[in-house]
């Protein structure tokens, strides 16, 4: 767990976030948590190929289809765990240098890919919640 901890840490301390499954819909905990992280200083990427536009972002299909040129240091993913595969390859292959599954969402498969490739790999965290816990907010 003390890795998990320095993971969540080094996360944390990286501003450009790709989020895998953001949703324009406000009801939703990916709009909450892509909302909070873009209101303390984080530069949000939404990912989804349903929307076009997120928080007043541009969506993107995947994780590949990301400009070069837009810097994506951490992989926020909002999806099935069984879904996570093939997004934290796009992680590796995008130059990623971490992949977050967020709260309840694990993937041994997943974990294993973003070690292999030397990733930071944080499971069944929340972002938000993280932040919140190391700036005394909730």
């Amino acid at each position: 767990m003390a890795d998990m901890h320095k993971a969540i840490e080094q996360a944390l301390a990286m501003k450009n976030v790709a989020i895998v499954g953001l949703s324009s819909k406000p009801d939703r905990a990916s709009n909450h948590v892509g909302a909070y992280l873009a209101a303390h200083g984080y530069n949000i990427i939404p990912v989804n190929p349903a929307e076009d536009e997120v928080l007043g972002l541009k969506a993107y299909p995947s994780v590949t289809d990301i400009p070069a040129e837009m810097p994506v240091e951490v992989v926020d993913i909002f999806r099935k765990g069984e879904d996570t595969p093939p997004i934290v390859e796009q992680a590796i292959a995008r130059g990623a240098k971490a992949v977050w599954l967020q709260l309840g969402i694990t993937s041994e498969a997943s974990r294993r890919l973003a070690e292999e490739a030397g990733l930071l790999y944080v499971e069944d965290h929340c972002m938000r919640i993280e932040y919140g816990k190391r700036h005394s907010e909730q």
